[in-house]
């Protein structure tokens, strides 16, 4: 073996892999079996897990050669770049001998696509079947799924890989087919609605005969890129929603494009990440998916794009204050859940607490309720509470002065008119 081409193989397959952020948290629970090597725990991921845990994977590319010129992609094929491609073997001898240094927990393998997507998809199979059953290697598998490859094919993937994904890569149809001429929209879908069908298959041949195999235990995600087109908030969030509903996805992942081409129907080089917008727009998803939103509550035709300079939680409770306030001795978990400062762990201790006593403002402290912007929203067991009459506009100037988040210096807010 060549150990300084493999050296440069995974400088160069390594670092083009970077942009692909949906390789986080797994959910997976396979277990080591007959001596094996590995055993994939709860959150593995590539940088933190909810306990604090720094896990990683190795997260390459199996060749950065690729028959498309997806303008916002760094391996088109009309970018010039140094290209390399590992051999099956090669990606499988890297995974067993980085486990068994502890450097990884785990594997993430995407690609170009090079000859087709489903020679492409084929040889990605080979390296998961090859660890699986050659190796015995019963650590976290996540395998890219490409556009357009064979049902026979992502039936195979999912036998082998914990979670698939397929990058939905540009949020709308009109997007795609403006930066990515080649590739079709169906492409994506095909593979997505395989996947789906194949986990509702085994889950309910699971309940009839336990000892079914898993198919993709840790389910299917997406990606997509943002800021590349015209696309608004609103028609990001409602492609997600699609995509959650229709599809069953574990994740929708957004990522900011980060300036690498000089093409001129992309942002021009030197352009700012939009970081805060990818924010912004993961915290709406979280809404969506666990606190009883809708996408038509947060954002509607006279507000397409959320605010940055505040959350959309706050966003919602400043256009809707008939809602507040809310009485927190009083009010369903719903409710609860839609005001500021309260997430879904104080909503649950608020409700167990107050079978026992009216709350009041120490009582919602001690629960790791956010009262510098709760208070505004929120009534309780006292007689110290907000009782000005304060319009939207002064509350959020309020609230931004008290706060100190990671985004502030990205504000552009007046605050000094609130002093």
């Amino acid at each position: 073996m060549d150990f300084n081409r493999i050296k440069e193989k995974l400088n160069i397959l390594a670092d083009a892999a970077k942009y692909d952020v949906s390789c986080s948290s797994s959910g997976s629970n396979r277990k080591n079996k007959d001596n094996g090597l590995g055993d994939t725990g709860n959150g593995i991921c590539h940088t933190y897990t909810e306990d604090g845990r720094c896990v990683s994977l190795l997260k390459i590319l199996l060749t950065n050669h690729c028959i498309f010129d997806c303008a916002y992609c760094v391996t088109r094929k009309s970018n010039d770049i140094k290209r390399a491609a590992f051999k099956i073997q090669e990606v499988v001898d890297l995974t067993i001998n980085f486990y068994r240094r502890n450097y990884i927990e785990g594997l993430f393998l995407s690609s170009g696509i090079f000859k087709s997507a489903d020679y492409t998809m084929e040889r990605l199979i080979a390296v998961a079947k090859k660890l699986r059953e050659e190796e015995n290697f019963n650590g976290y598998i996540h395998l890219k799924s490409i556009p357009g490859a064979s049902d026979e094919l992502m039936y195979e993937a999912g036998l082998y890989a914990d979670r698939l994904s397929v990058n939905i890569e540009i949020p709308t149809i009109s997007g795609l087919k403006l930066l990515a001429p080649d590739k079709k929209h169906e492409d994506f879908i095909k593979p997505m609605l395989k996947v789906k069908n194949e986990i509702i298959r085994y889950n309910e041949e699971r309940k009839i005969i336990r000892s079914t195999a898993k198919y993709a235990p840790a389910g299917q995600s997406t990606q997509m890129i943002i800021g590349t087109t015209g696309e608004s908030d609103k028609d990001i969030m409602y492609s997600a929603t699609h995509f959650y509903k229709n599809y069953n996805m574990k994740r929708v992942y957004y990522s900011g494009y980060v300036p690498i081409s000089t093409d001129s129907r992309l942002p021009c080089l030197g352009s700012e990440v939009p970081m805060l917008r990818e924010n912004r727009l993961y915290q709406t998803d979280w809404l969506l998916r666990f606190y009883g939103f809708s996408v038509n509550e947060i954002l509607d035709a006279d507000h397409p794009n959320l605010e940055m300079d505040i959350d959309p939680k706050l966003m919602w409770a400043l256009r809707n204050l008939n809602h507040f306030p809310v009485d927190i001795n009083k009010a369903e978990s719903r409710m609860l859940a839609r005001i500021p400062g309260i997430g879904m762990g104080s909503v649950q201790k608020i409700i167990n607490g107050r079978k026992f006593r009216n709350l009041s403002w120490d009582h919602l402290k001690k629960m790791g309720v956010a009262l510098n912007r709760a208070k505004y929203f929120i009534i309780c067991n006292s007689n110290d509470w907000e009782r000005r009459d304060l319009d939207a506009s002064k509350i959020k100037g309020m609230i931004l002065q008290s706060q100190n988040g990671k985004f502030k210096n990205h504000y552009n807010n007046q605050l000094s008119l609130f002093n």
